[in-house]
């Protein structure tokens, strides 16, 4: 008898006939013999309309109060999918995040967690019921119930199967797996059969909005293997795995294998700082006080004795660090401070590149022949990424996705 871990997004429980569609695909999985447990997320747009909510009453939420808030949406779907199996004659049994043994550190809306004690959830599966888990939530030492950040039902899937020993994490949404890039972007993007686990964390983190990056890191260093497929199709989807189960010569054929981007970027600059030693320290650690993540820096050369440093932030933490970048600039003796929201960051993948010279200069050459200017670049061993001006971007993708043949894939 197989361990099934089941997680079930937004779109797949965002009204009530889908959520009976639901309740009979995991139905089916129980009748084959397997013990299941269903991670769901808040039906639909949920979260996005909570937020809203509490945006009409403040600018400046309470962070514990936000995570009592967040994590109502995840309640309604577990207790709505557990009625639905019930309906259909199936036992059934719906937990939130601290009944199922999560528990996170303090930090809310984007917790991490820290341990799971299934033993309930086992209980249950033992009596013969199909438990449904609350994703996304889990309770801090004090009680409080906290969130894992955006995407964190995933993390709660793949944790779950981590501690559990599950046999295998299936992570259902409303497309058919893994593309090369997005489809609504690029008319023929392909479906990738296998992805591995560094492929993966590395395109969610460039902004493919497939998988929450945390979800991937836990499955890699667990070794837990993902199926990401469709809701509403039978078809098999993209299998997240680790490179050895590839092969390694398979992966090495292709030089990329996706082309991802981010909208929700944006660029500030410090222009002119006095170039003295530690000064990007001072920039940095202050930002990071914030529990800011800044993704790309580039610093110029610098030209009497002054110089400018230019970083990319996520848009939702733009008024957190303007506030602190203006206050800095003054601090430092910076000319300016100026911010740019009409940016993207576009970036090719492929765990090719290790054994492909060659990939960064291609894609340079892309973009110049289509006049598409580079303001950052940052590498990794297996991703190429660059900040361009945003209405370039849909350009950017289509051009580097027919550039690198993944049309033909």
């Amino acid at each position: 008898m197989a361990l099934i871990v089941m997680k079930f997004g937004g779109s797949s429980v965002a009204d009530s006939d889908k959520m009976k569609h639901v309740a009979n695909k995991v139905i089916a999985r129980k009748k084959g013999g397997n013990k299941i447990v269903v991670v769901v997320s808040a039906p639909g747009d949920t979260t996005d309309d909570l937020i809203t909510r509490c945006e009409e009453i403040t600018a400046d939420p309470n962070p514990r109060e936000m995570d009592m808030l967040l994590a109502t949406g995840e309640q309604m779907s577990i207790s709505l999918l557990a009625m639905a199996i019930q309906a259909m004659g199936h036992k059934a049994v719906s937990l939130t995040g601290f009944q199922a043994g999560i528990s996170t550190d303090d930090d809310y809306t984007r917790a991490r967690v820290k341990k799971i004690n299934p033993k309930k959830i086992f209980e249950l599966l033992d009596k013969g019921n199909i438990v449904v888990v609350a994703g996304f939530q889990g309770m801090n030492k004090a009680g409080d119930i906290t969130t894992l950040g955006r995407g964190g039902s995933d993390l709660t899937a793949v944790a779950l199967a981590a501690q559990m020993k599950a046999n295998l994490c299936e992570i259902y949404s409303d497309v058919e797996g893994i593309f090369t890039t997005d489809p609504r972007v690029v008319k023929d993007a392909k479906k990738i059969d296998l992805i591995s686990y560094e492929e993966m964390l590395e395109m969610a983190g460039s902004g493919a909005q497939v998988m929450q990056t945390r979800s991937i890191e836990v499955a890699k260093n667990y070794g837990i293997e993902i199926h990401a497929r469709s809701t509403f199709s039978d078809k098999e989807g993209t299998y997240i795995v680790s490179e050895e189960k590839i092969g390694r010569k398979k992966m090495e054929d292709l030089m990329v294998s996706a082309v991802t981007f981010d909208k929700n970027q944006v660029k500030f600059s410090l222009i002119d700082l006095p170039d003295v030693p530690g000064m990007a320290a001072k920039i940095f650690s202050s930002i990071a006080k914030l529990g800011i993540n800044v993704d790309m820096i580039i610093q110029s050369a610098a030209l009497d004795k002054k110089n400018d440093i230019s970083f990319t932030v996520s848009k939702s933490d733009m008024k957190k660090t303007q506030q602190k970048v203006d206050e800095l600039a003054k601090q430092l003796g910076a000319q300016t401070v100026t911010c740019d929201e009409h940016v993207a960051k576009v970036s090719v993948v492929g765990v090719g590149m290790k054994t492909h010279a060659g990939v960064a200069s291609k894609m340079f050459d892309i973009l110049a022949k289509n006049k598409i200017n580079i303001e950052m670049i940052s590498t990794s061993e297996i991703k190429v990424s660059c900040v361009i001006d945003s209405v370039d971007l849909n350009k950017a993708v289509n051009e580097l996705h027919k550039g690198f043949k993944l049309n033909k894939k």
